[in-house]
Formats: structure tokens, C-alpha cells, sequence
């Protein structure tokens, strides 16, 4: 039987006979359902139409996404680290070109996802790679393949290995996580955000919303809360969800001053909430 995959969000299902009946990630206000209705595909359906497309982000790190653009879009990364490789967000393409890539850079060790709209097809990711995947509890309803490669965490932080530490900020999600990455932009720091911290056009920007298609701000004191849980980490550099959504220099100031920005666009300042 399939694991049926959501073209609209590109969630992987269990395994079922016939195509499930909706899809809870897509019914959320935070998404929406296709304008044509409920649609899906196979894994095999899905590596006849689309291929892989890797391409280097800086050194250890490396971007992999879907080519045509499939469902949201994003694309996943690769972290190259001593203690073992992450693969940060993930994609729901997995082919042979993916799979040779991976290895190729020393396969995975870990596979972590900051939110459920990128959780696509994390377990066949897993099985590839015999790779834990770690997602924060808080967003644990939102697993629509359940399977025992998934390991829930707690709290606000936890470390995936020397210099790689996940970072729960919520906002987007309750459990919406970021990868702090030590040894990332020549030892400067980076932060792989997912869109829990969202680079917009303008990229010396960033914003925080609940939900981005939909047009859901986010509540003054989230905003404020997820500046508070950076500030002991150093960023020079931030990559959001999709191939060049990049705030290539002075990241972490970046983000401080969009939160002022977006606090003063709700009428409010820090510390006011």
C-alpha cells in the first residue's frame, strides 16, 4: 500500500489503500486545502515528475530541494558537522540522486524539523539513512505517519551534538524549532530557521507569523519571547526555508530589528506585552 503524500503541503500519510479523506496539516488555519480540492501522490509518482536539486550553501553546508517546486516549496539542509551530519527540515522527494548526495557527504546521523508543514516524507528520509528524527513534543498531534524513527523532545533546548542545538521558540507552532549551528559562517554562528523566523523579499529582514498564506500575525509577546530565547546565541548568518531566503551578514541584529518593526506595526514596543 502507498504512503500517500498531500500536493498542497506535501505531508506523507501511513500507509493505506485509497488516499486518506483530508488532510488535518492542510484543514489548519495555518494552511489551507488546494483550491481544487484534496489532492495527492505516490512516492513513485512523485520521483517520475520531480528531481532532486542540490546546490552548496557555504562549507559543510548544503541545500536540498525539489525540482519542479513541489507543494511549499522549501528546500532541506545538510549540516556537515564532526559529531555526525543533520539533515535540517526535510522534503518529500527521495530519489537515488538524494540518497548517493547524502551519503556521498557522510549519510545522516540525525534528522531534526523546526515545524509539522515540513515534516513531508521525514520517515522514508529516516529508513534511508537508519536516522532518528527529532521533533518537539509540543507538536506531536501533527504526525500523520507515525513510526518509531520519531523521537519527541521537551523543553527549550537540546543539544543534537557539540555545536548543534536545537532551539524551541515557538510562535509558527507551539514546538517550533530553530538549529543553531556554532561552527556555521566560518565559526560566526548560524541559525537554519525554517519559517519559525521567516527571511522576507527584503533580505535584511525578517518576520514571525502564525500563519504566512493565510495572513495570521503573531501576538506581541510571542514575538518578544522568541527574540529573548536568541539572545545567548550568535548568529552571523540566518537561512530561512527556501533557496535564497538568506540574511547573509549581521543576522542576529536582523531579526532585533524586524521584531521592533513588527512590534511598533501592532502598536507595541519590547518589553510592553
Amino acid at each position: 500500500m502507498p504512503e500517500f503524500i498531500c500536493e498542497t503541503c506535501g505531508t506523507q500519510h501511513s500507509a493505506s489503500e485509497r488516499p486518506p479523506r483530508r488532510c488535518a496539516i492542510c484543514e489548519d488555519e495555518r494552511q489551507y486545502v488546494g483550491w481544487e480540492g484534496q489532492r495527492w501522490t505516490t512516492p513513485e509518482r512523485l520521483r517520475a515528475a520531480h528531481r532532486a536539486e542540490i546546490r552548496a550553501e557555504e562549507t559543510g553546508l548544503t541545500g536540498i530541494g525539489v525540482e519542479p517546486r513541489f507543494a511549499i516549496g522549501q528546500r532541506a539542509l545538510l549540516v556537515q558537522a564532526p559529531g555526525g551530519n543533520v539533515l535540517w527540515d526535510c522534503v518529500s522527494l527521495l530519489d537515488d540522486e538524494i540518497v548517493a548526495e547524502v551519503g556521498r557527504r557522510g549519510g545522516l546521523a540525525a534528522i531534526a524539523i523546526s515545524h509539522p508543514h515540513y515534516y513531508s516524507s521525514m520517515v522514508d528520509w529516516a529508513h534511508a539513512f537508519n536516522a532518528p528524527i527529532h521533533l518537539h513534543a509540543a507538536d506531536r498531534e501533527w504526525v500523520m505517519r507515525p513510526d518509531p524513527s520519531v523521537e519527541v523532545w521537551d523543553g527549550d533546548a537540546r543539544e543534537l551534538a557539540p555545536g548543534l542545538t536545537l532551539l524551541r521558540l515557538g510562535g509558527h507552532f507551539a514546538g517550533g524549532t530553530v538549529l543553531h549551528w556554532a561552527a556555521g559562517t566560518d565559526g560566526a554562528g548560524a541559525l537554519l530557521s525554517g519559517d519559525i523566523v521567516q527571511v522576507v523579499q527584503d533580505r535584511r529582514w525578517v518576520s514571525f507569523m502564525r500563519s504566512y498564506p493565510n495572513l495570521i500575525p503573531l501576538p506581541a509577546a510571542r514575538v518578544e519571547r522568541i527574540v529573548a530565547a536568541l539572545e545567548p546565541y550568535p548568529f552571523e548568518r540566518l537561512y530561512g526555508a527556501w533557496f535564497g531566503r538568506v540574511v547573509a551578514d549581521d543576522a542576529k541584529a536582523a531579526v532585533a530589528r524586524s521584531a521592533e518593526r513588527y512590534l511598533a506595526a501592532l502598536g507595541a514596543s519590547r518589553g510592553s506585552s
